[in-house]
């Protein structure tokens, strides 16, 4: 039989000694994203399903309970648990990842799903990235390690294959972002910074060969082209996308008044913003920014009264992930960048993301939770 007594012992720790306002700040986000997949995708189920209009909508908001009961989970749990069972959830979707090129699932000329019996297809990468931020931070950390060069090396053969199972798929957008992340924690970590500027001028040269001169990236020197170039073709999504967000002016169309997701596939996943942007205006995106902001502020707030530098580091790259994730989404939106398929944390619709997303939330709010003496 079940000890409710301790059962309420255990959840009145948890709220006692969680940050409130973060989990606030992560729990608005979440049921923004529920609100605008209700009044954004309600016209896809009707008019390309034939279905029940709020089939996404129900759908998002199965993966949103999923997601907070896993949020909730990551966040009680106790820290030296939450490093071992990372370590082993990343070996785990670290294999499913390198599975892909064998039984991964194309979409539109890409492979970075795994649809296996009986669980909703899913993107390795996506639920791969938490843990590969754990594990890069235990790296920087190793005691018995005393030369820092040595780490840096080290956690650069960790990531290695991870990028070369992203590239293969392709996948630039995620491949960005792990480097992204990966160079604020060797930055954090306490670099030469001529060192550190050397050592990404050479990483950013091998991409831009890479993207350049070898045909599997193809399509990817096609939209940076088309970025450079809108005349020259292949720019549709991001010209209807910035469109939308030209037409809902400062405050919006109203809601259900937008058109982008009836022109663009996919909107309300990779366009979510310019869809939010077209019917409630750039107003609520602004709004929306500064939630982030507030957010990656209170979490380096934590940071300073931390004194594990391994807890620190893990800060910083969950932290940084969300944050780069969140303005390569409104930067390709706005024509700051070229397209790269990236969602937006919290908001958009997909499963793997929220999912993903609930993880570095739950390992935030872990790492952040009061002191008990």
């Amino acid at each position: 039989m079940l000890n409710l007594n301790k059962i309420f012992n255990f959840y009145y720790g948890w709220w006692k000694n969680i940050d409130k306002f973060i989990l606030f700040l992560i729990l608005f986000l979440f049921l923004l994203g529920l609100f605008f997949s209700l009044v954004s995708t309600s016209i896809i189920a009707s008019d390309k399903l034939n279905t029940n209009t709020y089939y996404f909508f129900i759908k998002h908001l199965l993966f949103i309970v999923l997601g907070v009961f896993i949020l909730i989970t990551f966040s009680a749990i106790n820290k030296k648990d939450l490093f071992l069972i990372s370590k082993y959830l990343f070996i785990i979707f670290f294999i499913f990842l390198a599975l892909i090129p064998i039984i991964g699932v194309e979409v539109k000329g890409s492979s970075r799903w795994i649809n296996l019996p009986g669980i909703p297809r899913f993107q390795p990468i996506e639920i791969l990235k938490p843990f590969l931020i754990i594990m890069i931070s235990t790296v920087f950390t190793l005691s018995d390690q005393k030369k820092l060069y040595f780490k840096y090396l080290f956690s650069f053969l960790l990531i290695f294959p991870v990028i070369l199972f992203l590239i293969s798929q392709p996948d630039i957008g995620q491949t960005i972002l792990i480097v992204l992340t990966w160079f604020s924690l060797i930055f954090v970590s306490g670099i030469n910074l001529l060192f550190f500027f050397a050592f990404f001028l050479i990483s950013f040269s091998i991409l831009i060969y890479l993207v350049m001169f070898i045909s599997k990236f193809e399509y990817i020197k096609n939209r940076i082209f088309s970025f450079i170039d809108p005349n020259s073709g292949n720019n549709y999504q991001s010209e209807r996308a910035s469109e939308a967000i030209s037409n809902g002016g400062f405050f919006g169309q109203g809601i259900g008044e937008g058109t982008l997701n009836s022109k663009v596939p996919e909107a309300h996943t990779d366009y979510i913003i310019s869809v939010i942007s077209e019917e409630f205006g750039v107003i609520i995106v602004l709004g929306i920014m500064i939630i982030f902001l507030i957010l990656f502020y209170n979490i380096l707030k934590k940071i300073n009264n931390e004194d594990d530098d391994k807890v620190k580091l893990i800060l910083v790259g969950a932290g940084s992930i969300i944050l780069f994730q969140t303005f390569i989404h409104i930067g390709v939106n706005i024509r700051l960048l070229p397209t790269t398929g990236m969602t937006l944390p919290f908001l958009s619709y997909g499963g793997s993301s929220i999912i993903s997303t609930s993880i570095l939330s739950g390992i935030i709010l872990n790492l952040t939770k009061r002191k008990i003496s």
